[in-house]
Order: C-alpha cells, then structure tokens, then sequence
C-alpha cells in the first residue's frame, strides 16, 4: 500500500520532477496491461517519473492517474494539465525524502 507525502514532501518531488520528461505515455488504449507491467517496471528502476496523459476531460485524467497508483502502490505527487506525476520509492531508495 502507498504511503501518503505530506505537503513538504509532495513539494520536494515537483521540484525534482520539474525537469524531467514524461518516461510513459498512455495512448489512446488507456491502461493495457502491457503499459501496467511498462509502468511498473518503469517506477521500479526511477522511483519518480513523469506520465503523460491523453487529452480529454480532467476528472478522467485524474482518474486514471489514480488508478495507476492504486495498481503499482505508488503515491501521486502531482497531475498538471496532462502530466502526472508518481513515486514509489525503493527498498534502496535514491531520493532522501525531507521528513
């Protein structure tokens, strides 16, 4: 189960995301399997990555991105226009958390 950031902690991860470039994309299947397991694994090497979104409806967007870490026990940092971001962090974790 994904542990809930505090707003100090949510903020130190926009920051570290600010700069990077979406690693997955969700088409216009939306959530396949195939792009679960991509995600997955994904999260798994990078702890914190940046999703784009297909356009549409925010609430959609929204859901989606909440789906996604309901599946890979990830913590949703933020969702900006179309990008989402999460973070799972790793037994052995690269990212010091503030407390």
């Amino acid at each position: 189960m994904s542990f809930q950031l505090n707003n100090q902690q949510r903020k130190y991860l926009k920051g570290l995301a600010h700069n990077r470039k979406p690693v997955i994309t969700v088409g216009q299947n939306g959530l396949t399997p195939s792009l679960m397991e991509e995600l997955q694994q994904t999260l798994a090497h990078h702890e914190l990555i940046k999703i784009k979104l297909p356009a549409g409806d925010k609430a959609i967007r929204k859901e989606m991105l909440e789906t996604i870490c309901k599946q890979t026990d990830a913590s949703l940092v933020t969702l900006i226009g179309r990008n989402g971001v999460i973070f799972l962090q790793a037994k052995k974790s690269r990212i010091a958390l503030p407390a």
